[in-house]
C-alpha cells in the first residue's frame, strides 16, 4: 500500500483537510460513517428518507469524500439512501461497505463470516449501491466459528473476480492482520479508537509501520471528558472549538495515518465535524490529551 498524507487540502467550502491514500484513491482525512442513515437503532427505514439525501449531498459539498457504510446498517438502509442521493457517484468519492454481521432487530447483531454468506452480502451491496465493484470492501468482524483463513480466502476471490478493489479488515489485532496479509493485501483497517478508547493502539502503531490507513469508528466517544471543567471542554474554550472538535482535531494530529469516520443524522453536527479539521492544537495541547489514554 502506497501511504501518503499530504500537508492540506482545500475543500469545496474553504475547509482544509490532510489526506491519505486508501485503496488507489487519495481522499481527505476525515470520512463519513453513514451508520445512522436508518430508523432508530439502526434498524429499517427513517421516517423520512428526504433530510438524509440531502445530508448526504451535503457531505460531499462540504469535500467529504470517503464514505463508510455496511450492508447491515438498517439493514440495507444506508446503502440504498447512498445511493438514491450520490449515484452516479463522483469519481474522487471512495464509498466503502462491509459483509460479516447480520442484525435482527434493533441493536441485536451476530457475526456470520461462511463464504457463502459474504459472497451473498458482496452481491447484494452491489446491486444495492449500483456498482460494478466495491472500490474497498471490509470484513465486519472476524467470525471466530468460520476458520480465519476461508472468510479472507472469499474476499480474496472477489477480488481475483473483479467485484471488489481492495480489501479491509475490520476489529481485528495485529496477529489477525499479519495472517490476513499472508493470503492477500489488506488495504484497510478499521477499529474503535477516540481520546478515551485506545485499546487499539498497537494495532495503529503496526499500521502506521506497515502504511495500512487505519479507519477509527465512533472517534467521538469522549463522555464525561467533554463535560464543563473537562479536558476537552478547557482545550475547546482555549482554541474557540467544540469538545467534539477538539477530539476529532486530536485524531488528525495525533498520526497521520488515521482517518476519523465521525457519523451524524444531523446537518448542524455535519457542520461541525467537518469543521474540525480546520483546527490546529498547539503541543502542549496534543501532549495533554495523549496523556488521556488508559
Amino acid at each position: 500500500m502506497d501511504l501518503h498524507s499530504s500537508d492540506h487540502a482545500s475543500t469545496g467550502d474553504g475547509i482544509v483537510s490532510r489526506t491519505i491514500e486508501i485503496a488507489g484513491k487519495t481522499v481527505h482525512r476525515l470520512g463519513f460513517g453513514a451508520m445512522r442513515l436508518t430508523g432508530p437503532g439502526v434498524w429499517g427505514e427513517p421516517a423520512d428518507r428526504g433530510p438524509f439525501i440531502q445530508l448526504m449531498r451535503r457531505v460531499i459539498e462540504l469535500g467529504v469524500d470517503f464514505i463508510d457504510t455496511a450492508s447491515v446498517y438498517g439493514p440495507h438502509v444506508s446503502e440504498e439512501i447512498i445511493r438514491a442521493a450520490l449515484h452516479p457517484y463522483p469519481a474522487h468519492v471512495l464509498i466503502t461497505t462491509k459483509g460479516g454481521q447480520t442484525q435482527s432487530g434493533p441493536g441485536s447483531y451476530a457475526t456470520l463470516g461462511r463464504p457463502e454468506y459474504l459472497r451473498q452480502e458482496c452481491a447484494l451491496s452491489l446491486r444495492r449501491l449500483g456498482v460494478d465493484h466495491i472500490d474497498l470492501y471490509q470484513l465486519h468482524q472476524v467470525d471466530p466459528a468460520v476458520p480465519f483463513e476461508d472468510q479472507i480466502g472469499v474476499m480474496r476471490e472477489l477480488k481475483d473476480e473483479g467485484k471488489i478493489a481492495a480489501i479491509g479488515l475490520n476489529e481485528v489485532t495485529v496477529d489477525q492482520i499479519v495472517a490476513a496479509r499472508q493470503i492477500v493485501d489488506i488495504a484497510s483497517v478499521q477499529n474503535q479508537y477516540s481520546v478515551t478508547t485506545r485499546k487499539h493502539e498497537n494495532v495503529l502503531d503496526y499500521c502506521t509501520r506497515e502504511g495500512i490507513p487505519f479507519i477509527s469508528w465512533f472517534p467521538l466517544d469522549i463522555g464525561a471528558l467533554a463535560q464543563p471543567g473537562g479536558p476537552l471542554d478547557a482545550i475547546a474554550a482555549q482554541t474557540g472549538a467544540t469538545p467534539a472538535q477538539i477530539a476529532l482535531a486530536w485524531q488528525l494530529a495525533h498520526s497521520e495515518n488515521l482517518v476519523p469516520i465521525p457519523g451524524t443524522a444531523s446537518m448542524a453536527h455535519l457542520e461541525e465535524n467537518v469543521a474540525a479539521a480546520t483546527v490546529r492544537l498547539s503541543p502542549q495541547q496534543i501532549a495533554e490529551l495523549d496523556a488521556l489514554a488508559g
